[in-house]
């Protein structure tokens, strides 16, 4: 493997508006940073963010892409190096070093883990087999192609309910899936959907296969408490069940909670001096692109401070 020959003060792991900040407050700073994005482009979850944004302060958006641009714009004036299809295959958290795919070594004084979320999925028969042929990406990208047909939204939260009334407004019927009695989302959404007439809420059921030929005709339940199956016929089908940190690469090297995201203080930092975390990966409790930006903040001038 070869090693690279530039050190940094800062390699940052991922490129969403966590990692984003992060670069521009290295460069506020006079810090030398890389940031890694293993995708072909910078963005993050901004990129598969497709309703509008209006709760960053200072800035709204159309959907997250146009929000990451606005980031880029930004970002581009610094002299921060940014390399994009970058997977980090391995990482040394106590030596500050990371490995890329293509062989290259990176080392610096600190790490910043911007690493962000994925959504769940629900592991069951049809879920990959459909996916693009029924198995919907997005409920606002998705809107236009509803039109008269039956949509099974899965998951009791915010995303559920929301995407539950978008659909709603072209779609003949959608059906929410959602294995407790009691919704998680907001009252105001819970309120909003229970006044529309072709929402119907399915409660105590989860759901064990998506069923097709050639594209989604129906989905398989469960009763969690009788344990008895049955059928709906959709179709269209929406997984919005939750979210789980991208923390796999850094297992058995920093503390995690139980549901897997990084334990940080209140300087973002973990339990190794000089390993930061920022973002989704880090904040399960309020996990938001302005938390993100102010955590990217907080742990740069953590480091100016404590590490460089």
């Amino acid at each position: 493997m070869a090693e690279n020959p530039s050190d940094f003060d800062v390699l940052i792991i991922g490129g969403g508006p966590g990692g984003l900040s992060a670069a521009l407050w290295c460069s506020e700073l006079g810090l030398k940073a890389a940031l890694f994005e293993k995708e072909g482009e910078l963005g993050g979850q901004l990129l598969r963010t497709f309703n509008a944004i209006e709760n960053h302060l200072g800035i709204e958006a159309e959907n997250g892409r146009e929000l990451r641009d606005r980031f880029l714009q930004h970002i581009e004036k610094t002299n921060v190096t940014r390399i994009v299809g970058a997977e980090v295959v391995g990482a040394d958290l106590s030596e500050k070093r990371i490995d890329l795919g293509d062989g290259s070594r990176y080392s610096a004084k600190a790490i910043i883990i911007a690493t962000g979320v994925r959504r769940k999925t629900l592991g069951v028969p049809g879920e990959d087999e459909f996916r693009g042929l029924g198995v919907l990406k997005s409920g606002v990208q998705s809107k236009n192609d509803v039109d008269g047909k039956i949509v099974a939204i899965v998951g009791g939260g915010d995303a559920a309910l929301e995407n539950a009334l978008i659909l709603s407004e072209t779609a003949k019927k959608v059906i929410v899936i959602h294995r407790r009695d009691a919704f998680t989302a907001r009252e105001r959404f819970i309120a909003r959907a229970q006044e529309r007439s072709n929402i119907e809420f399915l409660t105590g059921h989860g759901v064990t296969a998506i069923i097709g030929n050639t594209v989604v005709e129906a989905v398989e339940l469960q009763d969690v408490i009788t344990g008895a199956r049955s059928e709906i016929a959709a179709d269209l089908i929406l997984i919005r069940i939750g979210v789980v940190p991208n923390t796999e690469l850094f297992r058995g090297q920093i503390a995690f909670d139980a549901a897997g995201y990084v334990i940080i203080n209140s300087l973002c930092e973990t339990d190794i001096h000089g390993v930061f975390a920022v973002g989704d990966v880090a904040n399960p409790v309020s996990p938001t692109i302005s938390a993100a930006v102010g955590m990217g903040v907080s742990a740069v001038k953590t480091i100016t401070s404590k590490v460089s």
